[in-house]
């Protein structure tokens, strides 16, 4: 229970994005473009060279319009409106590189960007901003084979009902039908759903293009519902990993493994997750050692020796987080656990905090030694 209330208060603590400290003495580049995240045909919201975003809103009847950003949307950006009833406003400064949801409050009301694509997070669907990265290429779209990411629907007599999964298979499944694979289950945030890996991570481009390079074996990346947002962001303490457990161990698996070509062992099948997901792969490897033998904590708290004692070693413990997070103890954690004796990998995305840039590279930096380190 400690460990979710930390968690809890490291999430509060990394929730916005935007930088202001660079804003007084910076002069704002002219170079905006159309964010990648807009509505076909649209201009805005814009981005530019130096990572600002300028938003603009035609609501001529509006006495304010801010926009929000960051997990949760605290903190924004006030929109000034012009003599014709348009509103526009850039940020007061850079943000951080990579994915960021944004809603408009309009006279106190909370509404999408009718510019912007809507992707699920903070429990609705929320407006998207890119802001171009410098490291960009590992998760765009190439000229390159590519692989599928289908929606199965799967049964679930615990919860009595059908329960929806997404399973990313890699270029070349459909043809190599002899061929059997290693499997990763891939949870997301919460307030998130089990859309939120392949759309805002862009974890299917991620393995295309890494298998393209040579660079990994390839595997299969299953993404479900964690069952998370039924509790408040506040009540997150008191989460029961007891019913979700079932669903993924007792339920999905067992579908995935017969109607998928799986190497149905604990060698080759490997759980984690991003934030809320970590700690539900962490509380779930612990208990059920037996299933998994590969784990990784994205932004999702640590594992010590002692939580491990007395199970099943595990062949990789990947940890990982933002620069602008809580770095040092992702390092010191890792640190301990390989004196412990235990294969532990740590990686920190450097200038990023809670957000998808960081879990990107983090599934970057995983895919190679998943199930390759022993």
């Amino acid at each position: 229970m400690k460990h979710y209330c930390l968690i809890l208060v490291f999430l509060l603590a990394v929730s916005t994005s935007v930088c202001h400290a660079q804003a007084e003495n910076s002069e704002i580049k002219e170079d905006f473009k159309p964010s990648s995240k807009n509505q076909p045909g649209k201009e805005y919201p814009q981005v530019n060279s130096q990572g600002y975003a300028r938003f603009r809103v035609e609501a001529p009847d509006a006495q304010k319009i801010n926009v929000s950003l960051g997990l949760g949307g605290r903190g924004g950006t006030d929109l000034t409106k012009n003599s014709e009833g348009v509103w526009m406003g850039t940020t007061a400064g850079p943000m951080d590189e990579g994915f960021h949801y944004y809603h408009l409050t309009i006279d106190g009301g909370t509404f999408n960007d009718p510019g912007a694509k809507n992707y699920y997070g903070s429990t609705r669907w929320e407006s998207g901003i890119e802001i171009p990265a410098h490291d960009e290429e590992f998760y765009s779209l190439k000229d390159v084979p590519h692989g599928h990411v289908q929606q199965v629907l799967f049964p679930s007599p615990s919860t009595n009902t059908s329960r929806r999964a997404f399973v990313y298979t890699p270029p070349g499944y459909t043809k190599e039908t002899s061929k059997n694979y290693p499997v990763l289950y891939l949870q997301h945030g919460w307030g998130e759903d089990e859309t939120a890996w392949s759309n805002q991570g862009h974890a299917n481009l991620i393995m295309d293009n890494l298998i393209a390079e040579g660079k990994i074996e390839p595997f299969l990346i299953v993404m479900t519902y964690g069952m998370t947002n039924e509790v408040k962001f506040g009540g997150l303490r008191d989460f029961k990993i007891d019913a979700f457990q079932t669903v993924l161990v007792d339920e999905l698996i067992p579908y995935v493994d017969s109607n998928f070509r799986t190497i149905a062992d604990r060698e080759h099948r490997a759980m984690g997750g991003l934030s809320m997901g970590g700690m539900e792969t962490h509380s779930i490897t612990l208990n059920k050692p037996e299933v998994f033998s590969r784990y990784a904590l994205l932004s999702g708290g640590i594992y010590t020796p002692e939580q491990l004692q007395g199970n099943t070693k595990p062949e990789l413990i990947f940890i990982s987080a933002g620069s602008k997070e809580n770095p040092d103890r992702v390092t010191t954690a890792v640190a301990a656990l390989k004196e412990a004796g235990f294969n532990a990998v740590s990686f920190v995305s450097e200038g990023t905090a809670h957000e998808f840039q960081t879990w990107r590279r983090s599934l970057y930096e995983l895919a190679p030694i998943l199930f390759t380190s022993k």
